[in-house]
């Protein structure tokens, strides 16, 4: 069962935005923070957590627009994404972090805490490995802005998600630049798939690239406590 809370952000303002909340299903593993893609706490965030706690994980997804447009999402066509571009730019990337640090707080005294993030949620899980404490282990999906910061040393192990065909992100060329500074990084590239293809109801997604990264996303939490 998912629902809403409430948390407190660790911000100065001590912000309070709503997170997405799901209970592990048999055995816990963990807990895992899901951070969406620039369209919201929408269907397909929805379906990941459920998934998440199916596996044994309690889930938080936070809504990272809150500041902006309570209950924000969007839909994944021309106009959602302008929309969801145009309240992504007004997003600090500070209270992204604040945000995710409370969730952490929320969630570490019942064992290891992972994170996995969707397109804008790659990023800023990228940057949660490399500038917050409490995290075990990171799984980034086409972060966008991942190329730019490749110089942030992550205090976890992360592996990097990536499309072949993705149009917005050139995944040879952020793969070599994480090649050459971060060597430690785990960097996959999906041959069949584009932008977006963890979630299978995606034009640019091929259902055996998502399998297969989930797959290994679940064994880099397994070496890291799960």
């Amino acid at each position: 069962m998912t629902q809403f809370i409430k948390i407190a952000s660790s911000a100065d303002d001590r912000f309070e935005f709503d997170a997405l909340h799901a209970d592990p299903v048999g055995n816990r593993r963990g807990s895992v923070i899901v951070v969406q893609e620039i369209f919201g706490i929408d269907d397909y965030v929805k379906a990941d957590v459920e998934r998440w706690s199916q596996n044994g994980f309690e889930v938080l997804a936070p809504s990272m627009y809150d500041r902006i447009e309570k209950g924000f999402h969007a839909a994944h066509d021309e106009a959602g994404a302008a929309r969801a571009m145009a309240v992504v730019r007004q997003a600090k990337f500070k209270d992204a972090l604040a945000d995710i640090a409370a969730c952490i707080d929320y969630l570490k005294s019942r064992g290891p805490v992972f994170a996995v993030g969707y397109c804008y949620g790659g990023t800023v899980v990228w940057h949660a490995a490399g500038r917050l404490n409490g995290l075990a282990a990171v799984s980034s999906y086409y972060g966008g802005g991942i190329e730019a910061a490749a110089d942030l040393i992550p205090k976890c192990p992360v592996i990097c998600h990536f499309g072949r065909r993705d149009p917005h992100i050139p995944a040879e060329d952020v793969s070599s630049k994480l090649s050459s500074v971060r060597p430690e990084v785990i960097v996959c590239i999906y041959e069949k798939s584009g932008h977006g293809f963890n979630n299978e109801r995606s034009e640019s997604a091929d259902i055996a690239d998502a399998k297969l990264a989930r797959e290994r996303t679940v064994a880099l939490f397994e070496a890291n406590g799960a």
